[in-house]
């Protein structure tokens, strides 16, 4: 018996950084986000053997440890231990054999939420396998308490509720972890048309979002105006993109994304660099309106809004410059469980 789950990944349209404490906590954050056909993947086979075996495909590493009740976080797939060690310390999940195995469908520090989405994906093999009565809301949550609290990795809120509701959604931050979901009801043709003009393009360069977050952070901290207004700003972009999205205003995007990325540059210094910024504006050159570096930023994904067929010009003109351009759909279903019998 195998219980699988898997996760989608995430592309963020507006207002990202804004989710991060302490901004969030002190004013309030918004960020508009919609799932894509990337996707983390978990499975979970409990063996005969007092053995517990980790997998990471994509990562091609396997861990093998006698089973315990707490594996050893040294820094080697710390994400699947630490969903294991959490799930035998506050669900009492029985210490025995079993197989942790895991693929995420884009490269580490890509922007697309990788690190939060294949955390839900571990939790839900495991809530698959022990039948836990976990709501999205409880898992995404959990998810987060994992990550940040217990492994203490430096992140936002929005990757662990984006992955577990999936969708488009329109996320509010408050103090207290406080995360409420609006899922937007857009028009089919209005996300066909979106799913059409935004190209998602991987720069084949990876970066470690933790660094860049911390110094968000520390602008905060240090009531850094300029900062702390680009995130202001950033607030309301998201609020622009909801309008847009749903009165079908997609002339609109372009600019929207292209106000967000003057406003990114302002939170921190990395955010972005030479490189990003030549591909940013060879992309417009070419046709693009606008458009944004995905995630923490310093590197990953990038996407842009290319109206009407300019996206041909556009995607010629990318992968002329050493990157990859990413096929993809939205999707609406979130976190997916299920026992193979």
């Amino acid at each position: 018996m195998i219980y699988r789950s898997r996760a989608p990944l995430r592309i963020g349209l507006a207002g990202g950084g804004t989710d991060v404490s302490p901004y969030s906590d002190l004013y309030g954050g918004a960020i508009l986000n919609a799932s894509v056909s990337l996707y983390a993947h978990a499975n979970i086979e409990p063996l005969k053997e007092n053995v517990i075996i980790l997998e990471a495909f994509d990562r091609k590493e396997t861990l093998t440890y006698e089973a315990m009740p707490s594996l050893p976080l040294d820094g080697k797939l710390d994400l699947l231990k630490g969903v294991y060690n959490k799930m035998v310390e506050d669900y009492g999940m029985p210490v025995q054999g079993l197989r942790l195995s895991t693929l995420v469908e884009a490269p580490a520090g890509s922007g697309l939420g990788t690190s939060s989405t294949l955390v839900v994906a571990i939790l839900g093999a495991f809530a698959e396998m022990l039948k836990l009565p976990l709501g999205e809301y409880d898992v995404a949550h959990y998810a987060y308490r994992i990550e940040r609290e217990y492994l203490q990795l430096a992140g936002g809120k929005q990757d662990q509720y984006a992955a577990t509701f999936g969708g488009v959604n329109y996320m509010e931050f408050f103090a207290g972890d406080k995360v409420i979901v609006n899922p937007l009801r857009i028009r089919q043709e209005y996300l066909d048309e979106l799913e059409h003009n935004l190209v998602l393009y991987f720069t084949s360069t990876s970066r470690e979002s933790a660094t860049i977050i911390k110094e968000q952070q520390k602008n905060v901290q240090a009531n850094n105006s300029a900062s702390i207004e680009a995130m202001h700003q950033l607030k309301e972009q998201a609020r622009m993109m909801k309008e847009a999205l749903l009165r079908g205003d997609l002339n609109a995007i372009g600019e929207i994304l292209d106000f967000g990325f003057q406003q990114k540059r302002r939170m921190a210094h990395n955010i972005s660099n030479a490189h990003l910024e030549d591909i940013y504006d060879r992309a417009k050159a070419a046709g693009a309106v606008g458009g944004k570096i995905s995630g923490a930023g310093g590197g990953g994904f990038m996407i842009f809004y290319c109206p009407g067929n300019t996206q041909y010009r556009v995607k010629e003109t990318l992968g002329a410059l050493g990157g990859v351009c990413s096929s993809y759909r939205f999707v609406k279903s979130g976190l997916t469980t299920w026992t193979a019998r």
